[in-house]
């Protein structure tokens, strides 16, 4: 038996017992949705925690003295302290902070429109990452065309890529930076890739004064994130990658490297249901084990590409020396992408979804530097079974 098979077999139990926590998945059982990576399926008890605040304590934040308007106060300061402790803050409100937005994107604009413009120079160098998803990519060209405004000159270049592993070339990353080098924009799951992106050597790379701002959409929810072991300046992330509701995420601050972080603007009333809803998915989160359901995740992409690699009309996107089950390569963090060689992604897509599939098909919001051509994203979860991926193999088989 392999060590996926091995991992999955020693799952089996926990994984049925959270696969019957799904309402949407028991629910549908023709159905297997396959694209956690756009968003995550929620647990019952998220579901119930919203309903419970909304019945029982709806009311705004920070605007009141009643018992209603407490309660709703002292939800969002404790799922404040409750993200950076998921997070591996080991002393929340020290120095960092956490601030509410909307998803991923919102914050990443927020770091870029209200940080970095305060921490920049005339003549400092940023590095980007033009491979990724776009939302780590525009921001910061959106700070520079602010800057330029104001008469600072700011250079970006692109972080490199190893074109072999698809992850960052950190030894060309090394030679590109210079003492100008301000500001390094990083994703630590690639979201079409599927792969731990190695910040510790981009840290190595940039050395101890460089903030690294850390895109984790697709990591946080899916792998334990320890922001001390990462040693970077924030994190942002999307609320609903990680069984919250839409519309909320959070940037992590460190509020050591350059000045503190603080959103512009007035902040008005915050998404107080989907605040609650975050609290308790890093509740369920936590019970369920983030090591727990990495190894879950990494087993089905690791039977996944067995599976893709002994298909002829495949081509997997990514590390090549990753696709057997047995590699000891690092392997996907529970996404996989890939290409039929006859047929287009967009009608592959149709195809698996007449078949009761769920999966993404197009080009994945990359940036400029990214794929060319659209791709079949298929991005699992702890509510996936090797069943379901055996399923679309069989499927994918008969085209």
């Amino acid at each position: 038996m392999t060590t996926p098979d091995r991992a999955l077999d020693g799952l089996h139990d926990w994984h049925r017992e959270l696969r019957a926590q799904f309402p949407i998945i028991t629910g549908n059982p023709d159905q297997a949705y396959l694209d956690s990576a756009a968003t995550s399926q929620k647990p019952r008890a998220v579901l119930d925690t919203v309903q419970r605040y909304l019945t029982s304590a709806n009311a705004n934040a920070g605007r009141g003295t009643y018992t209603w308007a407490n309660a709703t106060t002292a939800l969002v300061e404790r799922t404040r302290v409750r993200v950076a402790r998921f997070l591996g803050d080991r002393a929340p409100q020290e120095c960092s902070g956490v601030h509410f937005v909307s998803g991923a994107t919102e914050g990443l604009r927020a770091v870029a429109r209200d940080w970095l413009p305060h921490h920049l120079r005339d003549g400092d160098e940023i590095l980007v990452p033009f491979a990724d998803h776009q939302a780590n990519a525009l921001p910061w060209l959106e700070a520079r065309q602010l800057l330029a405004r104001q008469g600072v000159h700011v250079t970006v270049r692109e972080l490199p890529y190893d074109p072999a592993s698809h992850d960052y070339d950190h030894r060309a990353l090394a030679r590109l930076v210079t003492p100008r080098t301000a500001f390094v924009a990083a994703t630590h799951v690639h979201h079409v890739y599927g792969g731990d992106m190695n910040v510790h050597r981009i840290r190595a790379a940039v050395g101890p004064d460089v903030p690294i701002c850390l895109d984790a959409a697709q990591s946080v929810g899916h792998l334990p994130v320890d922001v001390g072991t990462l040693d970077v300046d924030f994190v942002v992330f999307s609320g609903h990658k990680a069984m919250a509701l839409p519309g909320t995420g959070a940037v992590w601050a460190r509020n050591t490297r350059g000045p503190e972080f603080a959103p512009g603007g007035w902040t008005g009333t915050p998404n107080t249901c989907g605040i609650a809803s975050l609290e308790a998915a890093l509740d369920w989160l936590d019970a369920a084990g983030p090591e727990r359901v990495r190894l879950w995740n990494t087993a089905l992409a690791a039977r996944l590409t067995e599976g893709l690699r002994r298909l002829a009309p495949y081509e997997v996107l990514g590390c090549q020396r990753s696709l057997a089950a047995d590699s000891e390569v690092q392997r996907r963090e529970g996404i996989v992408t890939f290409r039929h060689r006859g047929i287009g992604s967009n009608d592959l897509g149709f195809v698996l979804a007449s078949h009761g599939l769920m999966v993404r098909a197009d080009g994945h919001c990359q940036g400029r530097a990214g794929e060319s051509e659209s791709s079949v994203r298929v991005s699992l979860h702890v509510y996936n079974g090797p069943e379901e991926v055996d399923r679309l193999l069989a499927v994918l088989a008969g085209l």
